[in-house]
């Protein structure tokens, strides 16, 4: 199989706090990007992630089969609001995280990162696909 690309944007996860992270995601958008997601990346930049979008609000569930490397996973409703976190998915688990409640986007981040920033369910993500 041939690995498919990805465009890459701006978002910022604004915390309760008021901090503003900043960081610069790839987009997936189809489902062969979105199955294909962060599969077979050895590293990561400290600010960089994986942006899953979905035409509408459903429960998620990922897994990290061909994953090697840590990840935190963002739950983001359709206003951009963090609806859940599951933090540092284990490399090559192939054990459903599901998001919980309803989600049109999931953010993956380096594992680690949500703690390090004191990112929590409520805070906000701000980029155009939750209109914003």
């Amino acid at each position: 199989d041939e690995l498919v690309t990805f465009a890459s944007d701006d978002l910022t996860v604004q915390s309760s706090d008021g901090q503003h992270h900043a960081f610069i995601v790839e987009l997936a958008l189809t489902p062969q990007q979105r199955a294909q997601g962060l599969m077979f990346r050895e590293e990561m930049a400290p600010n960089a992630g994986m942006l899953f979008l979905f035409d509408r609000e459903a429960p998620r569930s990922f897994w990290m089969r061909n994953t090697l490397i840590p990840l935190d996973l963002i739950f983001i409703d359709s206003q951009g609001m963090i609806v859940s976190i599951a933090h540092d998915a284990v490399p090559h688990d192939e054990t459903p995280i599901p998001s919980g409640l309803p989600a049109a986007g999931v953010l993956e981040l380096n594992g680690g990162t949500v703690a390090r920033l004191g990112i929590k369910p409520g805070d906000r993500v701000t980029h155009r696909a939750f209109g914003l």
